[in-house]
Order: structure tokens, then C-alpha cells, then sequence
């Protein structure tokens, strides 16, 4: 008899290789896998992927390449946004579950797949990022989730698959690894408790230098296009950053936030390349842009970094949220310096030619050029009428 054939969503890890297994010889299913790569898989490692998925007797193997467009759809925007989860994600591995749903189920309809299988557990976000793209776009494809059905563990899984006789680097499965081009999420026992620090081996990263070192990196309209004098398209700059960021050390921290499912989830990460692009780019908003600029770049930011992340990436008002960052970016142009030093940085300096902190008016706390001093004070009084007649009718007893 014929099997069913599906698609299974493939990184060569534990949970995706117990999937390729146990989708086989479990569930009688002809299994083909795609590796949907969003930029944190060099050509050595995709290599080393498919000869994994060989081994594993997958039927078929296809790497889906989505780098540029993850980019230009998303990436972009969070820069613009300047978006960070908590005060501290960049929605690293988080924003790119949308775009790996989406090259599946394209890839699914054009091969002609009514099975679509992922590893996600029944505890976190990625579960819902990958269901709800299939569901809207594709919802005759059937949804395989043997992790989240079966309810296991990640030591159940090597257990069984050590018993089918496969053959991995079991010491490197101990912590849970999601690579992407925008930061690494890594996850372990540690992080399973609200007291644990993930040991220096856990960080994919090695801190390799000392002292202190400069990096000046250029914006046009918002996106990065050049680093230490030299142009780059932004994904080939955010690649070279994170090798000059990673090897300080910075950009590491634990994110605990809530779950699309209600409940709270910890996790650690690493993401130099991201944390900095963030920091410098907003240093440079802060010299360009106006103040209620500012303000609501913060509220759109954040709306749109929550949609993300909260797998409504789909939601029509997404594309309003990106009308209104686009036009924000038109005069975030310049150059930011950072200064590295082991696991810190900070943006030191700014030059734009659109920098409203001009001389010509001002010298802040020193000099005024362009205003009087009863101009202030008559500027002052107009701006605290308000204040001042609710004092005279109500008194100033809870002040005082």
C-alpha cells in the first residue's frame, strides 16, 4: 500500500530528528524534510543537515532559502521599531517562525503535500507561530505535532532514538540551540527554573577579546548599509557585526516574558549583532527625529515587535504599522560609533546630516542663539496657565 507522504519542518536537531523517526516508523508515513533557512545556517552546516536527513532515510531533503525576504518584511522593521521584547529580545528566533510557516506551506502546496509535520512542544510560542500560518493559508493541510501530542520529554526522545539505533553528538543536544541571522536562542535545565544562569559553554559565542575597540556603523533611512568605511547589503553587515559583537561577549542576556499561551516562558539568547544595530540606530533617531516622532515611533514600535511575536504577523493593520515606520525613516541617515569592551558597548557618538542638535540655535545648558531671555520667561508663563489656575481655585495642600 501507498504511504501518505509529509512534510516535516527540519533543523537536524533532537526534536526534529525524533520527528523524522518517529513519523516513519510510528506513523507509516513517507517522510520528506525542508530546512527553511532564515539566515543562521552557513553552507557547512546545511551540508552536515543533509547528510543527517540521509542517514535518517528521509525520503527527500530541500534547504528553502528566505533570507532576504525574512529581511525585507520583518527585519527591517524591527530595526525601524527598534524593537525589543521586554526591554531586552529582539524577538530573535521569535520573528522568524512566521517566515518558516510561510516558505513550508508554499512549498507544501506546490509538491503537492497534505501533511505538514513540526517538532514544537505543547508548552510554548512556536506551536501556535506555525499552526496559525498553516490554518490561515493552507487549511486542508493536516498539522503533525508529535512532540506536543505525546507530551515528552527531551530525554524521553533521545531514549528512543538512541533504541532505533541513531547516532548523534548526544552531548551537544543538552541545551536546546535555534540559530537565526538575527540572534541564538538557547534553552536548557537552566532556564526551566526561575533561578538558573546558563554556564559560559552554553552560549554557541566564545568571548575572545579583551580591551576595548571602536566600530562605526553607517544607516541609510533606517537600515544599516555600512561598517568601519565599507558598504554592505544589510544581511552581509549584520553577519560581520555579529562576528566583531560576539566575540565581546554582548548581546547576551535572559529573556523571561509571557507566552501567547498565557503562561511564562525563560529562555536565554545571544544576539550582538542585533542588540547593537538597535541601540546604535535608535541613538541616531534620537539626533533626527523630532520629539512626538520619538514618542510614537515607541508606541508603533512596540505594537508591531507584540504582533510579531504574538504570531499576528498575518494581521492586515501589520501593513499600516510598516506604512507608518517607512515614512518615519526618511532622515535616519548617518554614522553611530560603538565603543566594545567584554560583555558592554555603548553608542559614543553621532553625525548625520540631518542632526537637529544644531550649534546655530543652542549649545544645551550653555548658550541660547536663537530665542531671549523674556521670551522664555514669557514662554513659561504661557505654558503653566493651566497649572496655575487650578492651584488658585483648588489650593496647593497636597503639594506642600
Amino acid at each position: 500500500m501507498k504511504k501518505d507522504k509529509v512534510l516535516l519542518a527540519f533543523s537536524g536537531g533532537l526534536d526534529t530528528t525524533f520527528c523524522a523517526i518517529y513519523l516513519a516508523k510510528e506513523k507509516n508515513l513517507e517522510v520528506h524534510s525542508a530546512l527553511v533557512n532564515t539566515g543562521g545556517f552557513s553552507e557547512t552546516d546545511l551540508e552536515g543537515i543533509k547528510e543527517h536527513a540521509g542517514r535518517l532515510g528521509l525520503v527527500s531533503h530541500a534547504v528553502l532559502e528566505v533570507a532576504a525576504d525574512y529581511y525585507n518584511r520583518c527585519v527591517r522593521y524591527m530595526i525601524y521599531g527598534n524593537v525589543l521584547r521586554n526591554r531586552s529580545y529582539p524577538l530573535s528566533v521569535s520573528s522568524e517562525r512566521t517566515f518558516q510557516a510561510l516558505a513550508l506551506v508554499n512549498y507544501a502546496k506546490k509538491h503537492g503535500f497534505k501533511k505538514i509535520a513540526h517538532g514544537s512542544t505543547a508548552a510554548g510560542n512556536d506551536q501556535v507561530r506555525f499552526d496559525l500560518v498553516i490554518q490561515v493559508l493552507a487549511p486542508e493541510i493536516e498539522i503533525l505535532t508529535p512532540i506536543r501530542e505525546l507530551q515528552i520529554s527531551r530525554e524521553d526522545e533521545i531514549d528512543y532514538l538512541q533504541k532505533e539505533g541513531v547516532e548523534m553528538n548526544w552531548s551537544k543536544v543538552k541545551y536546546s540551540i535555534n540559530q537565526g541571522v538575527w540572534g541564538t536562542s538557547v534553552g536548557g535545565k537552566e532556564t526551566l527554573v526561575s533561578d538558573g544562569e546558563l554556564p559560559e559553554e552554553a552560549y554557541p559565542t566564545k568571548v575572545e577579546k579583551s580591551g576595548t575597540e571602536t566600530a562605526v556603523i553607517e544607516f541609510d533611512q533606517g537600515e544599516p548599509v555600512g561598517l568601519n568605511g565599507q558598504s554592505y547589503e544589510p544581511l552581509v553587515l549584520i553577519r560581520e557585526l555579529e562576528k566583531i559583537a560576539g566575540a565581546w561577549g554582548v548581546g547576551r542576556d535572559v529573556h523571561v516574558g509571557d507566552t501567547i499561551i498565557g503562561i511564562k516562558g525563560r529562555v536565554g539568547f545571544e544576539a550582538a549583532a542585533a542588540r547593537v544595530i538597535i541601540d546604535a540606530h535608535l541613538a541616531l533617531e534620537k539626533h533626527v527625529l523630532t520629539r512626538w516622532q520619538l514618542h510614537w515611533k515607541e508606541q508603533i514600535g512596540q505594537w508591531y515587535g507584540m504582533f510579531v511575536h504574538e504570531a499576528q504577523y498575518l494581521e492586515p493593520v501589520m501593513r499600516d504599522l510598516e506604512a507608518f515606520l517607512d515614512s518615519s525613516q526618511k532622515n535616519v541617515t548617518g554614522k553611530v560609533t560603538i565603543r566594545f569592551r567584554p560583555y558592554s558597548y555603548v553608542a559614543t557618538g553621532v553625525k548625520s546630516e540631518y542632526d537637529l542638535m544644531s550649534p546655530s540655535f543652542a549649545s544645551y545648558g550653555e548658550m541660547n542663539k536663537a530665542w531671549t531671555a523674556r521670551e522664555v520667561d514669557g514662554f513659561t508663563r504661557i505654558l503653566g496657565n493651566q497649572q496655575r489656575i487650578w492651584f488658585s481655585v483648588n489650593g496647593s495642600d497636597d503639594i506642600s
